[in-house]
């Protein structure tokens, strides 16, 4: 395993995915050199909202993690082509690696660069435990869990209220849980595990194509994804370095 610096956890433990289980996980803590005051636009996304904007090729984009153990659920497109979007397993693949940090590339599903991991505090986040959605939570839980407000609703009200995005229901596909811990058990088992992110911890990416990122600030109450409290989250924009 590898570090930057700290520990990828936030309690100086040294385990990088916070269950336990010593996996192999490559960690890359990296602190930013971009100043908040620097953003051209920052934004704050409550609980169950969505985040929707095109950020332009060498934009960079932040995540921030303001309370500790939320969840970001972050789909993205190239604004060229919005047929071409992220690809779990294509990113997976090519990084040999299942979870995301600092030096990781997100690939499109041609195969493509889309963005890059420049700075991440947190240390590791989610490529396969999928989003919530009233489907999965009456599967998960409980019958009585479907009304319940999910991260695919938010994607579906962000692209019915956004029409010339030209985007449509099938076009929900891969997403990446930032911050999210879903370890993979020695049996091959998913587990949605206690977070191991941190009030202030945050991820930055730089988009290596014009790009579409749509956010949704998972509103999810029935794991421990978010330790069961959905809080805010802050998305800032820096322009491309000259």
């Amino acid at each position: 395993m590898q570090y930057e610096s700290g520990d990828g956890n936030g309690d100086g433990n040294g385990d990088e995915n916070g269950d336990g289980n010593g996996d192999e996980s490559v960690v890359m803590i990296r602190e930013s050199t971009l100043k908040m005051a620097d953003a051209k636009s920052r934004t704050t996304v409550d609980a169950g909202d969505y985040f929707l904007q095109n950020i332009a090729k060498g934009e960079t984009v932040r995540i921030v993690d303001l309370e500790g153990n939320q969840a970001a659920d972050t789909l993205f497109y190239s604004a060229e082509d919005p047929a071409e979007r992220y690809c779990a397993s294509n990113t997976v693949r090519e990084q040999s690696a299942l979870y995301l940090t600092t030096g990781s590339i997100l690939k499109t599903n041609l195969n493509r660069d889309l963005l890059e991991i420049v700075a991440d505090t947190c240390g590791r986040h989610d490529t396969i435990g999928g989003a919530c959605s009233t489907e999965s939570n009456t599967v998960r839980y409980d019958l009585e869990k479907r009304h319940m407000h999910a991260c695919r609703d938010s994607w579906m009200l962000a692209i019915a209220e956004h029409e010339e995005l030209g985007l449509a229901k099938e076009d929900i596909g891969h997403n990446i849980n930032f911050f999210m811990n879903v370890p993979v058990t020695p049996e091959g088992g998913l587990q949605f595990a206690d977070g191991v992110s941190a009030p202030g911890k945050y991820v930055e990416l730089t988009a290596l194509m014009d790009t579409i990122v749509l956010i949704s600030n998972c509103p999810q109450l029935n794991n421990p994804c978010n330790a069961y409290n959905p809080t805010p989250i802050e998305v800032a924009v820096w322009a491309a370095a000259n």
